[in-house]
């Protein structure tokens, strides 16, 4: 999240004079130079990232570790030495940008003609380094430096990312933003206290009409406009039912039965399974095999039936630790990491933590299942770049967020500024 906020987009040249006034600056003969004894820090999207080499100035130029950056960048990077070449390859929206760095050489190949650097890379540690307008000129990451904090701050440019929506109970008065998004998962039914689904209740139930709009005009007109509804079931474990239905097979397969019917009968492409409070305590072992099963079961009705599946976690990170992700992401789509377990709301989510939840599913699933679910409970607009940009860091699908019906123009705003969403 950003604590301070990035003021203004600086040129190359300023942000070279300002940065050179933190440092000690070097000429070309005498080796690199040391930081200043306040270390230096680099804040990609709000948060440190950690680098191999700290910053330094040569010629008036800032120097920083290139592939530390650049791959936190979602940037491609290949190294040649035979040739002493760093190629740099970036994708965005559909446009390819390939550049050619060489070692000591300060003439750069960008998409095939010849570009000047102020300072050539150099080698420094084992690792490459690179003027750090490069990142701002050639790949669009906005750079300022923060002299309170001694750190540089880049913000990764706006680019298209998968993105997805819970709509709730209380969301209609943002249903006019659901084709921004491309998938929403509608919470719609539950899990009652006997274990059994069910469409009435007190926070998650099918819907009346409100006029000519229905819950089903509203999934139909989701699907016609490109997007992909899912239908959401939800269940706590607070008075047991999910413990119930995780203990009756035939409860199970009843379950199942009619989740599958509901979410094809009425045009949902897939569902999204949001099962909470499983091991708390007790036997984990036991909890988690009894609830992977079910999920292997849904998977394949759902898979009969050409519907995806959707499960949306708790992190592992968290208190409840009934969830196998390694197993789980064998029978579903997608995993929504919850990681908003943490602050309850009561400010923005401590993003260490958010980091943490992120490389502990990353070490169980792939990162093309994985999506960063963001809580608007939580965040604010100040501070929901952050998450975005770890999304964004460890390259995962996309990002998901609670909830419809609180976003608020001003977050909207925000997420605009970081994702290019559907038009």
């Amino acid at each position: 999240m950003f604590r301070t906020r990035l003021k203004s987009y600086l040129m190359v040249g300023c942000a070279t004079l300002v940065l050179a006034s933190g440092f000690s600056a070097v000429s070309p003969a005498q080796s690199v130079a040391a930081a200043t004894s306040k270390p230096v820090t680099i804040m990609l999207d709000g948060y440190p990232l950690p680098f191999p080499v700290a910053p330094f100035v040569t010629q008036g130029t800032t120097m920083v570790p290139f592939r530390a950056i650049a791959e936190a960048l979602s940037i491609q990077v290949d190294w040649s030495d035979k040739t002493q070449t760093v190629t740099a390859t970036k994708s965005t929206n559909g446009t390819v940008r390939k550049v050619i760095l060489i070692l000591n050489n300060n003439k750069a190949m960008v998409n095939g003609q010849p570009q000047l650097l102020r300072v050539a890379p150099l080698s420094r540690d084992g690792s490459i380094v690179v003027p750090l307008s490069f990142f701002s000129t050639q790949f669009g990451a906005a750079v300022s430096w923060n002299s309170e904090t001694n750190s540089v701050s880049i913000l990764s440019p706006r680019e298209k990312m998968y993105t997805e929506a819970f709509y709730a109970i209380s969301s209609f008065k943002e249903v006019g933003l659901i084709n921004k998004f491309n998938s929403v998962s509608f919470g719609w039914t539950r899990i009652d206290t006997t274990g059994e689904l069910t469409l009435k209740g007190k926070d998650f139930y099918w819907p009346p009409a409100a006029g000519s709009v229905t819950p089903e005009s509203i999934v139909q007109d989701t699907a016609s406009n490109g997007g992909r509804p899912k239908l959401m079931a939800v269940a706590m474990d607070g008075n047991d039912e999910l413990t119930k239905l995780l203990k009756d097979p035939a409860l199970q397969a009843s379950v199942i039965r009619q989740l599958v019917s509901l979410a094809a009968d009425n045009q949902f492409s897939g569902i999204t399974l949001d099962f909470e409070g499983l091991g708390l305590a007790g036997d984990l072992p036991a909890i988690q095999q009894s609830f992977t099963a079910f999920v292997k079961q849904l998977d394949a009705s759902a898979e009969a039936a050409n519907l995806s599946l959707t499960l949306a976690l708790h992190p592992l990170n968290s208190s409840y630790h009934g969830y196998d992700y390694t197993k789980l992401a064998a029978y579903t789509d997608e995993i929504i990491i919850m990681a908003y377990d943490y602050s309850y709301e009561d400010g923005p989510e401590p993003l260490s933590r958010v980091d943490e939840a992120i490389r502990l599913a990353l070490k169980a699933v792939p990162k093309s299942k994985l999506v960063l679910g963001i809580s608007i409970g939580s965040e604010t607009a100040q501070s929901v770049a952050g998450p975005i940009g770890l999304a964004k860091r460890y390259d995962l699908k996309g990002v998901a967020f609670w909830r419809l019906g609180i976003i608020g123009s001003n977050t909207m705003t925000a997420i605009e500024k970081t994702i290019e969403l559907r038009s």
